[in-house]
C-alpha cells in the first residue's frame, strides 16, 4: 500500500494525483493506489512497492464546492447567464426537435436535418 503524501496547511499542491490499477497475474484489476507525480513524469508500469504490473487511469478532475440538483438546475436555466459564458442551449420541443433558447447556431435541429460544426459559428 502506498502511503498518501501529507500537504502541510497553506501550500499548493504543485503536482496531480494519478489512480493507477494493479494488474494480478491475469491482468484483472486487483486494487487502486494514487500518486503524486509531475505531468512531465512518465506513468508507472510497476506498483513502487510491490512490482506488479499497474496501469494509469483516466478519471476526472476533482472541482471543489458543493453539487446539488437545485444549483444545477438554477444555473443552467439562466439562459442569459449561459449565453454569456459561449454556451448553446436547446431544449426538446417535440420527437427528435429541438429549439434555440441562447447562444449561437440554427434555431431548430432535428434528427432528420443533422447540423454541421460550421452551422454553430
Amino acid at each position: 500500500m502506498v502511503i498518501p503524501t501529507v500537504i502541510p496547511r497553506g501550500e499548493l499542491l504543485q503536482m496531480p494525483i494519478y489512480v493507477y490499477e494493479i494488474l494480478d497475474d491475469d491482468g484483472e484489476p486487483a486494487g487502486t493506489f494514487e500518486v503524486f507525480q509531475q505531468i512531465k513524469d512518465e506513468p508507472l508500469t510497476r506498483h513502487p512497492e510491490t512490482g506488479q504490473p499497474v496501469e494509469r487511469l483516466i478519471t476526472p478532475p476533482f472541482i471543489g464546492g458543493q453539487w446539488s440538483e437545485h444549483s444545477m438546475h438554477k444555473s443552467v436555466s439562466d439562459d442569459k447567464k449561459l449565453e454569456k459564458q459561449g454556451f448553446t442551449k436547446y431544449v426538446k420541443a417535440g420527437n427528435g426537435i429541438y429549439e434555440k433558447r441562447c447562444g449561437k447556431g440554427p434555431q431548430t435541429i432535428s434528427r432528420d436535418q443533422p447540423i454541421k460544426g460550421s452551422d454553430l459559428k
